[in-house]
């Protein structure tokens, strides 16, 4: 049978020297998607220089993806982002998680239809040092990743991470996307899971593989997490599968979307 066809989606805004790390460690994988797109959130120049300097090397087709900076509007790059892939999978890091070189591999061993996948991360300390919390995320095992593959949890919305976070793009589409009625930092990640388990679609939990290091950034403004909370409150009350202001707009456009 044919595998699905995979997209790898980075999110950045304003650090290439993080985000050439990161495409370092999807050049040294295992497997490759077949596509990386990258939602850039408003970058300068430099970033737009260096994608065109790897892409000209790259081994698969990078997309680049980029819209005016309006401030943290990741909901809406990661909408335009996804509504330009064609692939059946998409795999979601940030631009500053590398992924050990079965990251690839590991999501596809544990991809199913009907689910989607929360992973973990290792976080990393100012000096480069992992948090010693964090260090059992560093184990790779490939039958421990299949028991903890295949068991039912209660969900739990703190497991969500939009560093690596993995789903069908017709079950993304079919909920209508990121909410971007969330703008600025927090909650967007959990509350589209929470759509995405209102429609039936079950959560399974990547662990013992699909590693990531998260290198260490200053705290992003909270300015906006209150109010992005209560637009989640209200999908979780409501019981909501669909938000209004999602990717269908950009499904139905024909607007080139990193012009």
């Amino acid at each position: 049978m044919k595998r699905p066809t995979i997209a790898l989606v980075i999110s950045t805004y304003n650090w290439v020297d993080a985000l050439e790390r990161v495409i370092d460690g999807v050049l040294m994988q295992t497997v490759l998607p077949d596509k990386i797109i990258i939602a850039d959130d408003g970058s300068s120049a430099d970033t737009c220089s260096f994608i065109e300097h790897i892409s000209a090397a790259c081994p698969v087709p990078i997309k680049h993806v980029w819209h005016e900076d309006k401030g943290f509007r990741r909901t809406v790059i990661l909408n335009k982002a996804i509504a330009t892939s064609k692939s059946d999978y998409i795999i979601e890091i940030d631009g500053d998680v590398i992924p050990e070189r079965h990251f690839i591999q590991d999501h596809i061993s544990v991809m199913k239809k009907g689910c989607f996948v929360c992973g973990s991360r290792v976080m990393l300390q100012r000096d480069g040092v992992i948090r010693l919390s964090h260090c059992v995320n560093l184990f790779r095992s490939r039958l421990l990743r299949h028991v903890v593959a295949s068991m039912t949890f209660k969900f739990s919305e703190r497991h969500v991470r939009g560093c690596n976070l993995a789903f069908w793009r017709d079950d993304f589409i079919a909920i209508n996307g990121y909410n971007e009625d969330i703008i600025g930092w927090g909650h967007e990640d959990r509350e589209m899971v929470y759509r995405l388990l209102h429609y039936g679609v079950k959560e399974r939990r990547l662990k013992f593989g699909g590693i990531v290091r998260h290198l260490y950034h200053d705290a992003p403004s909270m300015n906006s997490k209150l109010h992005n909370y209560s637009v989640q409150c209200k999908t979780v009350t409501r019981h909501s599968s669909w938000c209004e202001n999602g990717i269908s707009k950009y499904l139905l456009s024909s607007v080139l979307f990193n012009q």
